[in-house]
């Protein structure tokens, strides 16, 4: 599969300044692929957490580490059960996790900076990813979410669909959060930050207490956004059906005045039922690229991977985990 011109822009982003990534999941030969194919590329240095078997599958250049036998196992140990304590953290049990856990080794070595982000997913589910980076790498603004988004490109054009992949069913304020965030991501990696928030009415055509949650988070959403990142070229509306967010002509007919509707790159879903079957529809059925989920609101780059990625997904959201990193 040919890359789309966004994965590969994000690509020679990575490569100018290479950054550590961490592959908690060595035992998925999907994961030494991508390592493999990271390295010979250039994107990135790439530590795969592994035994034997695992380094006896990645190329020279692919750094293997296992965690069961690691010189650094007691000083993450250490620094995990002075992380944990309050919570009833035992010294003996923080390195009995960190050996038997490989995402928690990985987010240590991340959170002691010997390593500038984690990928992880391939064989975990995202609650497996996100637990230990909660209570790691933890939230980058206090009383803040932590939500995620995917990077879909139709057609050679890129849009971010969020939330697809964590918050089941997020509060009007919590959608707006979630607006927020994503158009702060679209900003950092270069998309148009044109929010659409979506529901199945269109300002007004029908009304329900589905839409009206919409109606809320909209407000609040534009809200923040004139409070807090007026400078930041943000541009939010809703509610919106798909085809008005991003049909120029349906956008015409149904929401004239608006200056998002027909333009949107940024799709807000109203819950994760919408986000996940929206996102999977686009690649399954239409061939977009999904790179994703991206963890959004965290102090350090963690992201997750679907189960059924492709090892080019996994050197798409490697790229994107070490730009993220750049800041």
């Amino acid at each position: 599969m040919s890359r789309s011109a966004f994965i590969t822009e994000i690509i020679e982003k990575a490569k100018a300044d290479p950054r550590t990534i961490v592959l908690p999941e060595g035992a998925d030969e999907r994961i030494t692929d991508a390592a493999n194919a990271i390295v010979a590329e250039g994107i990135a240095n790439v530590i795969v957490l592994g035994d034997d078997t695992v380094a006896a599958r990645a190329n020279p250049g692919v750094t293997v580490v296992n965690p069961a036998t690691s010189e650094k196992l007691d000083d993450y140990a250490q620094a995990f059960y002075e992380l944990r304590k309050a919570k009833g953290m035992t010294l003996e049990k923080a390195k009995e996790i960190l050996q038997s856990e490989v995402n928690y080794f990985g987010m240590m070595m991340v959170q002691c900076g010997d390593a500038d982000g984690l990928v992880s997913g391939a064989a975990h589910s995202t609650a497996d990813t996100v637990r230990p980076a909660l209570q790691i790498i933890k939230g980058a603004r206090k009383g803040g979410m932590v939500s995620s988004l995917f990077f879909m490109v139709c057609n050679g054009t890129a849009y971010i669909f969020s939330d697809s992949g964590l918050v089941e069913n997020p509060d009007a304020d919590q959608l707006a959060q979630i607006a927020v965030q994503s158009a702060q991501t679209a900003n950092q990696f270069g998309l148009p930050a044109r929010v659409a928030m979506l529901s199945y009415s269109t300002k007004g055509s029908a009304c329900n207490p589905l839409v009206d949650k919409v109606v809320e988070a909209t407000a609040k959403a534009k809200q923040i956004i004139a409070d807090e990142f007026s400078d930041q070229g943000i541009e939010l509306d809703g509610e919106f059906q798909l085809d008005a967010a991003i049909v120029p002509s349906v956008a015409a007919s149904k929401a004239p005045d608006s200056d998002v509707a027909g333009k949107a790159r940024v799709l807000i879903f109203p819950d994760l039922n919408a986000g996940n079957i929206g996102y999977k529809l686009v690649q399954r059925l239409g061939g977009a690229e999904a790179y994703g989920p991206i963890l959004q609101g965290l102090n350090k780059p963690v992201n997750d991977l679907s189960r059924g990625c492709s090892t080019e997904d996994i050197v798409g959201v490697i790229a994107v985990t070490a730009v993220q990193s750049l800041g």
